[in-house]
């Protein structure tokens, strides 16, 4: 990389040139070539006969380095220093300067002579080199909390000019203020290359939310983008200022379970042994922080403590409560009654908090238990009690069955759909479950039992007027109903017999009842004629008729 720029003369250049010559200012990276440009890079005028470059040597006296010929290819070099072997020059008559070094850093001047002119241009060169990545040196071990420590050195090497040095926290400059950040910097030269070497040491006061702070060292130099060293943390000391029990394990602690007690410090580095006190025995554990109870019963609740060695009265407690349920139920397993007695369930139970009871019957659940003062068939089934707490469930069942002598509680007959058949249904409760025996022949049909009640049904074609018996039987005993079944025919004719009678009845109530009105119409008309003085002979043939009609409703 190259840059020109045009500066007015310093007071060493006055003394060598004119007063308001231009110099340009050349940059040239160390180790690579030069170029020096003659005339400002621009077009070189007409008449030029040959080009001769000089420089002013250490000490201030004017050297040659070279003269061109234009009419020759060759260059002469008439340098005899180091600069014999590094200097040639370009198509354009630019200096080029070889293995570029700091003691290139000085004025190069391109001389033209022309057959009307001679003309001088004065060249600065400087020599720029880019720094080493940063490095952080002198790393301390650990850091003290609240405490003025040395941090560590960033050294940044072999640059030109000497590169500055910023410290860094989380990415954030930190300052000098004298008191909790101190920063040391300084520059050294080497005396061969002369190239400088940049150093900084830090000196910072810790908190104890540097634990994770990341430091670093920022290297700024003339050449452009900066450089970063590798991330670095420290470990902060500081004493311990509280301890901490912590209870390892499943929630709820249950009977049987292991418990881990933890005991943690926020010292650093932090104690790695402690006392436990087991209700009210002292524990001390050695390079470990952790004590385990095994297979804990109701007896182990209660309060647990920890502490430093070294420091009783730094300690933390907790309260440790074991769990546990017990529950008895009684009765349990197959209970068998008889209809119509009396069955007392008992639930027991003891818990570490308030239990919850639920019951369910034949797996459906029930808002209470049933009361069982009076047994009926209905109430046989397996019951289920769930009595649980936080973590512990504990299932208990008893199936209750109850039995009795099986009782006809109905038996009825209707006519079938197609009005054809007769169809017997026959109910009883009773268990086990009652079998049944019909006194006729016929068809069976649908049978249930459901809680207790049986239904018979029996299809019979009657020819002739019969009775039938329903007989139902179990282990217990049994019962017998009988139910009168009329043929199609006699069953028939009785219903028509019933509608003739009623109309006979009918007609003979209507009859009454017109004769009525007729003798009450003659006893009016014979008041009349007494009246008038008529005889009563003219009504004679009335009564007479009065009189049939009365015969006729008697009849």
């Amino acid at each position: 990389m190259q840059s020109v720029i045009c500066l007015f003369v310093a007071f060493i250049a006055v003394a060598v040139f004119p007063p308001g010559s231009c110099v340009q200012t050349v940059i040239g990276l160390y180790g690579e070539t030069i170029e020096v440009p003659c005339n400002n890079g621009n077009k070189m005028p007409d008449g030029i006969i040959f080009i001769k470059w000089k420089y002013v040597r250490d000490d201030g006296t004017p050297g040659d380095l070279l003269v061109k010929q234009v009419a020759k290819d060759e260059a002469t070099v008439s340098a005899t220093d180091g600069y014999k072997s590094r200097v040639s020059i370009a198509a354009n008559f630019s200096l080029m300067i070889s293995r570029g070094s700091l003691t290139d850093q000085r004025v190069f001047t391109c001389m033209m002579v022309s057959t009307s002119n001679l003309d001088e241009y004065p060249v600065e060169v400087k020599v720029y080199k880019k720094p080493s990545t940063p490095v952080i040196k002198n790393k301390a071990k650990e850091l003290e909390n609240e405490k003025l420590t040395p941090l560590g050195e960033c050294v940044v090497e072999s640059a030109n000019p000497a590169a500055d040095i910023i410290w860094m926290k989380n990415n954030q400059s930190l300052v000098d203020d004298g008191k909790t950040i101190i920063i040391r910097s300084s520059v050294t030269k080497d005396k061969v290359t002369g190239l400088s070497s940049s150093s900084s040491s830090l000196q910072y006061t810790a908190g104890k939310e540097d634990v994770t702070s990341q430091f670093t060292c920022t290297a700024k130099h003339q050449m452009g983008i900066n450089q970063v060293s590798a991330p670095e943390t420290f470990p902060i000391h500081y004493p311990t200022e509280k301890v901490s029990l912590q209870v390892v394990s499943q929630s709820p602690i249950r009977e049987g379970d292991d418990v881990t007690l933890k005991c943690q410090a926020d010292g650093n580095p932090p104690p790695t042994s402690f006392n436990f006190n087991i209700k009210g025995k002292k524990v001390t554990v050695t390079d470990k922080n952790v004590y385990t109870l095994t297979g804990v019963t109701r007896d182990d609740s209660g309060v647990y403590k920890c502490s430093l060695l070294d420091n009783d009265v730094m300690e933390s407690s907790q309260i440790v409560t074991v769990s546990f349920l017990d529950v008895s139920l009684t009765p349990t397993g197959k209970v068998l009654k008889k209809f119509g007695e009396n069955l007392v369930v008992s639930l027991e139970k003891n818990a570490s908090n308030e239990a919850k009871v639920t019951w369910t019957k034949d797996n459906r659940k029930l808002d209470k238990l049933p009361d069982f003062s009076q047994l009926t068939y209905s109430d046989a089934g397996l019951y289920v009690c769930n009595v649980s707490i936080e973590g512990i469930r504990h299932s208990l069942s008893f199936e209750l069955t109850v039995e009795g002598v099986p009782k006809i509680t109905s038996l009825a007959k209707h006519r079938s759909d197609d009005g054809k058949h007769k169809v017997l249904t026959c109910v009883a409760e009773g268990s086990p479950k009652p079998d049944v025996q019909w006194s006729v022949n016929g068809t069976n049909d649908e049978t249930s039992y459901v809680n207790g009640k049986a239904t018979f049904k029996l299809t019979v074609v009657s020819s002739k007027n019969l009775t039938v018996s329903c007989l139902v039987t179990n282990k217990l005993g049994y019962d017998m109903k009988d139910i009168n079944v009329f043929s199609q025919k006699n069953e028939d004719g009785t219903e028509q017999a019933k509608v003739i009678v009623g109309v006979v009845v009918g007609l003979l109530l209507a009859a009454a009842l017109v004769g009525l009105i007729y003798w009450l119409y003659i006893k009016k008309t014979r008041q009349g004629t007494w009246k008038t003085g008529e005889k009563e002979a003219g009504t004679s043939e009335e009564s007479k008729k009065l009189e049939e009609n009365n015969h006729k409703a008697d009849v």
